[in-house]
C-alpha cells in the first residue's frame, strides 16, 4: 500500500466516537494514527494497519 504522511485513512470498524477516518502522522514499521473525530492518537503495527483500510483519502483531497 502506498500510504503517506499526511493522508486520511477509511477504516472498516469505527472508533468508539463514532468516527472512521484517521489522519496518518507517521509512517515506517508502525503508523502513529490520529482519529477525525476526537483527536485519540495512537501507533498500530503496519501489517495491521493494512488490513484494516477500506479506503485512502490522499493529502491533496483531504485539504479541499
Amino acid at each position: 500500500m502506498d500510504i503517506h504522511v499526511g493522508d486520511v485513512l477509511e477504516l472498516k470498524k469505527p472508533h468508539p466516537c463514532g468516527s472512521r477516518q484517521w489522519q496518518v502522522l507517521r509512517v515506517g514499521m508502525d503508523f502513529k494514527l490520529r482519529c477525525a473525530g476526537c483527536g485519540h492518537e495512537l501507533m498500530l503495527p503496519r501489517s495491521k494497519a493494512e488490513k484494516a483500510v477500506k479506503k485512502i483519502i490522499p493529502r491533496e483531497e483531504a485539504d479541499t
